[in-house]
């Protein structure tokens, strides 16, 4: 039986993207039909180092095409998007990940250093092809290394295909990106974290909304603060997604509430709130009335959340127009919740929930991993693992080597799918220690998998930090949340009838969460904490599902590591 998911898409190679470059008169953007109501939007992607001023103080950003942010990729349900990426970091690879987007049939293009593909060396090009399934807010971003903190990111919107509308009305749209920034290079930060002994990245300098913030008061127009335009007694959907490397935000607007309508490109039950949760890897969706007195601007507002804020709050400027957007609003910017009240947070979390219409998940899962988060040492560095595994990422794709069947391309005992019984997760680790590994769970094709995420105390006493884990490939349910430790009590209270679909999912401190999802997208996918330094010091896991159903992998994916020796001595393929 051939497998439940969507045909491939056939590849472009380089030689073939050259041809087509010449025939439609290729230029940064172009969309041509494919059939029927389908289009292949083309962009053309430089990715450099740049000078920019994200926060008013001059520093090197990795822009595209001499921009910061990247541009925006728009695109409509079903339809391909083709990226022609060049590398022109002078001594770094580079890889793009389009965060939330499944890539069925395609993932080697997923864009996964080590794992879906190699990184693309300097001056190379790759071309990226991939389809579009789903409307809803993504984003994209580096992932080698920390490049996404130094500023590989922009935003992704998939909208409705042709014909079909979505499942709630407004008059307009806007869209934030938020990031953070510090003024320490990416490499002094990842050279920190590797040391003895060790140097944390710090808090950001700065919190940026559309690649643009503070941090003193010399402007200038690649720092002036975000201008939301908007007319009175008209809704807008406001399209929000968080990139940030470090910092879960919170975020307010003075006078308004808002209408959660969508979460990572998936409908939920429209829920209204005074402020927004966002932590890194999520997006939303809101609908904001502008019912307020229309003689006024108001602030928009974004705060730390579950760390101590060093840093300023973000804020932007709802512009009612026909005021001048330089009139500053009446009321004094609203506060956003304080930084731990983790009450105030589960409260907006928990009301997340699907819409009515959305898949539900399956009533029993096949099997269930549980995943203890948990800071450690080896050989005297501190790490992250899970399971007491620490991630370390092998030279050669996993995708390549687990698909050919290569031995030594990476470690291949199998890893812990439980926790001891009597793990106190309140408490420090007992003993500290972990190891390194490649943590590859291969799973069942087709299986329903649970996935509990189990928080803990790190190091140091009484200290437990949010998580936000992203799987790539598959959207999940997410069953529940709890505090304490896991148990088999818990399953009782576990959510099957409106959870909601996710592709990122908070763990609040000293506790668990329940996901669930189906093993049916041929790949091997990374699933992490998306927390840039988090990852980088190994808390992250690999899954692998129906590697051999997968089809031809482009050769341009597999060119370092074993793979690259096979391709050249003409034994792959």
């Amino acid at each position: 039986m051939p497998p439940p998911y969507p045909p491939p898409l056939p590849q472009l190679d380089l030689s073939t993207f050259k041809l087509m470059e010449k025939k439609h008169l290729l230029c940064l953007l172009y969309a041509c039909t494919l059939s029927g109501a389908a289009m292949e939007r083309h962009y053309r992607f430089e990715v450099g180092y740049t000078y920019w001023s994200p926060d008013c103080k001059e520093n090197m950003v990795i822009g595209i095409n001499g921009r910061f942010p990247g541009p925006e990729i728009r695109a409509k349900s079903g339809d391909t998007v083709v990226v022609e990426l060049k590398n022109s970091l002078p001594t770094e690879g580079v890889v793009i990940h389009w965060h939330g987007i499944r890539q069925f049939g395609t993932p080697w293009a997923d864009g996964t250093a080590s794992i879906s593909q190699c990184a693309i060396n300097p001056d190379e090009t790759f071309v990226y092809r991939f389809k579009v399934d789903k409307p809803g807010t993504y984003f994209y971003h580096g992932h080698y290394g920390m490049q996404r903190a130094a500023g590989l990111y922009g935003s992704l919107i998939v909208d409705v295909a042709d014909g079909e509308k979505e499942p709630f009305q407004y008059d307009g749209e806007l869209s934030l990106l938020l990031s953070d920034w510090w003024h320490e290079s990416i490499q002094s930060q990842m050279l920190g974290l590797s040391s003895i002994p060790f140097r944390w990245v710090g808090e950001p300098q700065t919190i940026l909304i559309n690649g643009r913030g503070q941090n003193n008061c010399s402007l200038n127009s690649q720092c002036a603060p975000v201008m939301l335009h908007v007319r009175p007694k008209k809704t807008y959907r406001l399209r929000i997604a968080s990139a940030t490397s470090l910092s879960s935000l919170n975020l307010a607007i003075g006078n308004h509430k808002m209408t959660v309508v969508e979460a990572d490109g998936n409908y939920v039950k429209p829920v209204t709130v005074n402020d927004v949760d966002i932590y890194s890897g999520e997006s939303y969706s809101v609908l904001l009335k502008t019912n307020q007195n229309a003689s006024s601007n108001y602030w928009l507002s974004i705060g730390i959340r579950g760390r101590l804020p060093q840093t300023q709050p973000a804020l932007a400027i709802l512009n009612y127009i026909p005021n001048l957007p330089s009139k500053l609003p009446f009321d004094r910017p609203p506060k956003t919740p304080k930084w731990n009240d983790y009450l105030h947070s589960k409260q907006f979390t928990y009301k997340i929930l699907a819409k009515n219409g959305i898949p539900k998940p399956p009533a029993n899962s096949n099997t269930q991993i549980t995943l203890l988060n948990t800071q450690s040492k080896i050989d005297g560095y501190i790490k992250w693992s899970i399971n007491n595994i620490s991630l370390v990422l092998p030279s050669t794709p996993y995708i390549g080597s687990m698909k050919y069947g290569l031995k030594n391309a990476f470690h291949s005992e199998k890893p812990p799918e439980n926790i001891p019984d009597d793990y106190d997760v309140m408490r420090p680790p007992v003993n500290p220690n972990a190891t390194i590994g490649s943590n590859i769970y291969k799973l069942e094709f087709n299986a329903t998998i649970d996935v509990i995420l189990q928080n803990a105390n790190a190091l140091a006493e009484n200290v437990s930090e949010i998580h936000p884990w992203h799987l790539h490939g598959h959207d999940f349910w997410i069953l529940g949340y709890g505090d304490g430790k896991f148990t088999e009590n818990d399953l009782a209270n576990l959510n099957l009838r409106n959870p909601p679909l996710r592709n990122t999912v908070v763990i609040f401190p000293y506790g668990w969460t329940a996901i669930r999802f189906l093993a049916n997208n041929p790949g091997v996918w990374a699933f992490h904490c998306h927390i840039e330094p988090h990852l980088h010091m190994g808390m992250g896991i690999i899954l692998a599902e129906g590697v051999e159903f997968i089809s031809k992998i482009p050769n341009e994916v597999l060119r370092c590591g074993i793979t690259g020796q096979k391709l050249i001595s003409n034994q792959l393929h």
